[in-house]
C-alpha cells in the first residue's frame, strides 16, 4: 500500500500536466461542441423533451450532423466503407493463410478485389450523402478533409522514399557525413513561415518568378502554380477529370512540393540513425554468401530500418492531418478553397465566423480521424515491422 502511494506521489506531476494540458482541453471542446457558443456559452443543445434515447442524444450532437457530417446514415456509410477496406486487405494477405497454390491464391485476391471495390463504393456514396445533405457554408470541413487526403498521400510516400534513399547513399557511399546531415536537416528547422514565403515567390503565377523563368528557358508555357484552382493532372495533361479523381489541384502540388522540401531532409537523418543501429557483420556475411547490393538493401536494410519507417509515417499522416502553418501563409483567395485542410477550415470557422461550438464540434470529428488513421496504420503495418 506504501509503495503504491509512493509511486502515485511520483507520476502525479505527469498525470497532472497530462490532464491540464491534454486531456482537460479535449473534454472541454467537446463540452463546448454541445451548446450554442458564439464568443459566450449559450443555451445547451440537449432536447430534455425529446421522445426517447435516440433523439436525445441526436439533439445533443445536433452541431455534429447540421455543421460537421450532415447525415449520419452517410457517416454510418462512410465508417463501414473504411472499415471494408482494411477487410478486404485481411481478406486478401490471410485468407487461406499460407497456403499459394495458385487457385487459392486467385480466389484470395479476387475476394479482396471485390470487397475494395464495396469499400470504395461504400465511401464514395457516403461522402457524397454527408455533403449533399449539409448546407453550401458549411461542405468546407468535408472537403477540406479530401484536400487533407490529397496531401497526406501526396507528400509523405515521397518524403520517405526520397529520405531512405538520401541516407543509404550518405551513410555508406559519403564522406563528411555529418556536413551532409546538417545540411539536410536545415530545412527542418528553418522557420515555416520564412519557407512558406521563399516558396510562395518561388512558385509565383507571374512571368517573372523563378519556377515560370525556368520553365519558360525549355520553350514551356508559363503556369499559375500557387494561383491555379484547377486540378494538376487537369492542367499538365489537359484532361478533364472531375470529383475525387481529379486529384488536387496545382496550387496543392506546390504545396506538397514545399512539404517534401522540408521534411525529406528530416527523414533522412532518422533513417541514419537507424542506419547506425544495423550490425556490420550483417552485411559483410551477405556479402561473403554473394548478395549484391539491391539484396543488402531489399532484405537487410529495409527490414532493419522497418521501425524507423512506422514511426516516421505515423508522425507523418499525424503532422499533414493537422498542418497548418504553411498552407495559412501560401493560400490565397485565387486558389479558391483548393488549400483549405481540415485545420483551416476549423480556424476559420472559429476566427472568422466566430461559431466556436461548430468549430470545436469540427475538431472533435478531425481528432477521431487522426486516431482512426493512427489504429488502421497500426493495424495495417504494425506486424510488418521487424524489431529485431
Amino acid at each position: 500500500m506504501t509503495d503504491n502511494i509512493t509511486g502515485w506521489l511520483f507520476v502525479s506531476p505527469a498525470v497532472l500536466l497530462i490532464f491540464i494540458f491534454g486531456l482537460f482541453p479535449i473534454g472541454y471542446a467537446f463540452y463546448m461542441s454541445l451548446h450554442t457558443w458564439r464568443i459566450r456559452q449559450g443555451a445547451f443543445l440537449c432536447d430534455a423533451e425529446a421522445g426517447d434515447l435516440i433523439l436525445y442524444v441526436r439533439s445533443c450532437l445536433k452541431h455534429y450532423e447540421t455543421v460537421v457530417l450532415g447525415d449520419w446514415g452517410g457517416a454510418a456509410l462512410f465508417v463501414v466503407g473504411l472499415v471494408s477496406l482494411l477487410v478486404a486487405y485481411l481478406v486478401w494477405t490471410r485468407l487461406f493463410g499460407s497456403r499459394s497454390e495458385t487457385p487459392f491464391a486467385l480466389l484470395r485476391i479476387g475476394a479482396g478485389l471485390v470487397i475494395m471495390a464495396v469499400a470504395f463504393a461504400l465511401i464514395s456514396e457516403g461522402y457524397n450523402t454527408m455533403i449533399s445533405a449539409l448546407p453550401k457554408r458549411d461542405q468546407g470541413f468535408l472537403n477540406g478533409l479530401q484536400i487533407t487526403l490529397y496531401y497526406a498521400f501526396g507528400a509523405i510516400p515521397l518524403q520517405l522514399i526520397l529520405g531512405l534513399l538520401l541516407a543509404y547513399v550518405l551513410f555508406h557511399r559519403v564522406k563528411a557525413k555529418s556536413v551532409f546531415r546538417t545540411i539536410f536537416f536545415l530545412p527542418y528547422v528553418t522557420p515555416t513561415v520564412a519557407a512558406a514565403v521563399v516558396f510562395g515567390t518561388v512558385f509565383s503565377g507571374r512571368a517573372t518568378s523563378p519556377m515560370n523563368q525556368l520553365m519558360s528557358s525549355f520553350g514551356w508555357d508559363v503556369q499559375r502554380w500557387l494561383a491555379e484552382p484547377k486540378p494538376f493532372l487537369n492542367v499538365v495533361f489537359g484532361w478533364d477529370l472531375q470529383g475525387f479523381l481529379a486529384g488536387p489541384s496545382m496550387a496543392l502540388v506546390c504545396v506538397i512540393i514545399q512539404g517534401v522540401w522540408t521534411y525529406t531532409g528530416y527523414n533522412a537523418v532518422i533513417f541514419m540513425a537507424g542506419l547506425g543501429n544495423i550490425p556490420a557483420d550483417l552485411y559483410e556475411a551477405a556479402r561473403v554468401d554473394g548478395a549484391s547490393e539491391w539484396h543488402l538493401f531489399r532484405y537487410i536494410t529495409l527490414p532493419l530500418l522497418s521501425p524507423v519507417t512506422f514511426y516516421l509515417s505515423i508522425l507523418g499522416f499525424i503532422g499533414t492531418f493537422t498542418a497548418f502553418n504553411t498552407l495559412f501563409v501560401m493560400r490565397s483567395p485565387a486558389t479558391q478553397g483548393t488549400l483549405d485542410t481540415s485545420a483551416l477550415v476549423i480556424f476559420d470557422t472559429f476566427r472568422e465566423q466566430n461559431r466556436w461550438a461548430e468549430a470545436t464540434a469540427q475538431a472533435i470529428i478531425l481528432m477521431l480521424l487522426v486516431l482512426a488513421m493512427t489504429q488502421i496504420q497500426r493495424s495495417l503495418f504494425e506486424k510488418r515491422v521487424f524489431y529485431g
